[in-house]
This record gives C-alpha cells, sequence and structure tokens, in this order.
C-alpha cells in the first residue's frame, strides 16, 4: 500500500500528525510512505520505519513560478494508492489532484472542492489537532475515541546526558505574541540550577531570546548551563529534547518532542488555544496560563499591546508547576 502524505508546514503539527501515521500503518501492514514537507517536518519524520521516500517541497521558490512547479512536482513522485494532504492551501490541493492516485484525500475547502478531489471531509476543529489529523487521513470516515490514537511518536533515539538536565525552550517561531520572558525563563532555571544542569535551546531565530537568558543566568550566579541555540540540526534537536529530565517551553515544535518522548514538561500558553494545540497524552505535563478576556487571540503579536495573557504568569507559578512534576 503506497501513500504519499504531504505534512503540515510547522514542525509542532507534523509530530501531531504522527498518531496519525501510526493508525495508518496499523490499518494497511504493508504501509509505504512518501512524506512531502518542508525541511523541518521531513528531518524530523523521515526516519520513520515505514517511510519509503522523503521530499523537500521546494515549488514555492521555484524560479519558473509556483503553478508550473507543482505540476512538474506531481509528474515526478510517481504512483500511490492513495494521495493525502495535511495542509489545507491550495498548492497542496493541487497537487494531490494532479498526481497519480486511486484515492486522493485533503480537508474540504474552496480548492479541494473546487479541483473534485475524491474525498473532502469537514474536519471540525474544535477538538486537538491529532484528533482532527486521524480523522482526515481517514477521509472522515472513521471518528476516534481519545484512548484509541496512539501518543506522539519519533523515531530519533535521544541522546544520553551526562547529569540531569532542564531544557528551556524560549522561542516560538509563530510569533512573539507566544513567548514568555527571558529573565522569567532564567528566573526558573536558577531556581533548579543545584540539582540540574540547564541546556538552553532555540532555532536560528531565536538565538537572540537564548543569548538573553544566558545573560540573565550568569547575573543570577548560574555556570552549569549550555546554549544551544542555532547549533543543532532537527535531529540533533530532538536528541537532546528527547535526553532532557524536565522540559519548560512555550507553545511551540519543541513542546510536541518532548511530548513524543514524555519527557516532564510545563507547557506555557498565551494566545493559542492550549485545547487543540497542548502536548497530546503526555501525562507528566501542566499548562500553565492566564484565562484573561482577550486570550486565545491566535494573534502573531498581541493585538492590544499588553501582552498581558503571559506578562501575568510569574516566574514562581512555573517553578512551583515544575516542582509539583517532580513530586
Amino acid at each position: 500500500m503506497k501513500i504519499l502524505v504531504v505534512l503540515p508546514n510547522w514542525l509542532g503539527d507534523a509530530v501531531m500528525a504522527t498518531p496519525a501515521l501510526e493508525l495508518l500503518v496499523k490499518e494497511y501492514k504493508d504501509a509505504k510512505f512518501t512524506f512531502i514537507g518542508s525541511y523541518v517536518t521531513i528531518e524530523a519524520l523521515q526516519y520513520h520505519p515505514y517511510c519509503e521516500k522523503a521530499i523537500v517541497d521546494r515549488t514555492k521558490n521555484d524560479s519558473d513560478g509556483r503553478l508550473k512547479a507543482t505540476i512538474e512536482f506531481a509528474k515526478s513522485l510517481g504512483s500511490f494508492d492513495i494521495a493525502i494532504t495535511l495542509r489545507k492551501q491550495p498548492h497542496s490541493s493541487l497537487l494531490i489532484k494532479l498526481v497519480d492516485a486511486k484515492l486522493k484525500i485533503a480537508k474540504s475547502s474552496w480548492h479541494s472542492k473546487l479541483l473534485r478531489i475524491d474525498k473532502t471531509p469537514k474536519i471540525k476543529t474544535n477538538k486537538h489537532l491529532v484528533i482532527q489529523y486521524c480523522e482526515l487521513v481517514f477521509g472522515g470516515e472513521k471518528k476516534f475515541d481519545v484512548k484509541e490514537i496512539p501518543k506522539l511518536k519519533l523515531y530519533i533515539e535521544p541522546r544520553k546526558l551526562p547529569r540531569k538536565t532542564l531544557g528551556i525552550n524560549a522561542g516560538a517561531t509563530y510569533g512573539s505574541a507566544k513567548r514568555w520572558y527571558p529573565e522569567k525563563f532564567a528566573e526558573v532555571g536558577a531556581s533548579f540550577a543545584n540539582e540540574f544542569d540547564i541546556l538552553i535551546f532555540g532555532g536560528p531565530n531565536e538565538v537572540d531570546v537564548a543569548n538573553d537568558i544566558e545573560k540573565e543566568l550568569i547575573n543570577l550566579g548560574v555556570t552549569n548551563y549550555t546554549n544551544i541555540a542555532g547549533k543543532t540540526s532537527i535531529k540533533e534537536l530532538c536528541e537532546y529534547i528527547g535526553g532532557c529530565s524536565l522540559f519548560v517551553t512555550n507553545d511551540s515544535g519543541p513542546m510536541h518532542i518532548a511530548a513524543a518522548y514524555q519527557i516532564p514538561t510545563v507547557a506555557i500558553f498565551g494566545p493559542t488555544k492550549h485545547l487543540e494545540t497542548s502536548q497530546w497524552k503526555n501525562y507528566k505535563s501542566i499548562i500553565v496560563r492566564d484565562d484573561i478576556k482577550c486570550a486565545p487571540c491566535m494573534k502573531r503579536e498581541c493585538p492590544l499591546k499588553h501582552h498581558k495573557c503571559m506578562k501575568n504568569i510569574t516566574s514562581q507559578r512555573v517553578i512551583e508547576a515544575l516542582k509539583l512534576l517532580l513530586n
């Protein structure tokens, strides 16, 4: 059973799609996946044991234009039994329409309907994104009880770290509204520095934030930290997070990676919907959020300019949540 899957663009979303992949494997014992995705999603999911091909979608940057590039890309992919897109974008619907597949599935949208894709299920968005993906890959024909859906799964071995380690992830690619403050992360790190080494995470665009945490830790007298922001591949990012003993993070891709490895985690939520994108089935996780009127606004930057959904969260609240996990 050859299955083409167009993965979500964002790293965290792709990790949340992994239970749907495991359900497909359970349904089709001879499943062979071809994954198409962004660079970061392919780097994370290409190690799946049922993955035959993992291809980075570069049509957006093609000099001949995306339309022509998508047509040529579809022709190059070969034949499939099922082709599924987990994105809700016109070019991904077009790719699914053009690829040679016996059954084609895309979420209901004006473009998926216009292109007359075989199955365009209406998936309700008022439930966790993991459940939405699981329903989508089966064309909306199956409804899943939470108990039937497995945990998140990554096939990258965690790194063995020499000491107990608290991972700090202050980044969030989506936008500044999702980010708690460097000085508060540093206060949390300092309170655990006697018992844990501190590992500071961050992507290439989050190095400045990580450096601010480092400076604050130094001011607080902490020396047993390592700043690896901007210095890891996606594979190494997964390895290091998987090796942590504790993790504190914004709502982000690394938060979902931590869930895949069942790392005890405190996740700080502000403008995003915690009921839809919280850690899936990590039973050693706590959400810290402030239930104010304007949240969740789902904006990249605070539209009211006060950012109270994050400013109201004290470092002491996060410290107490981490202690609760340890106990």
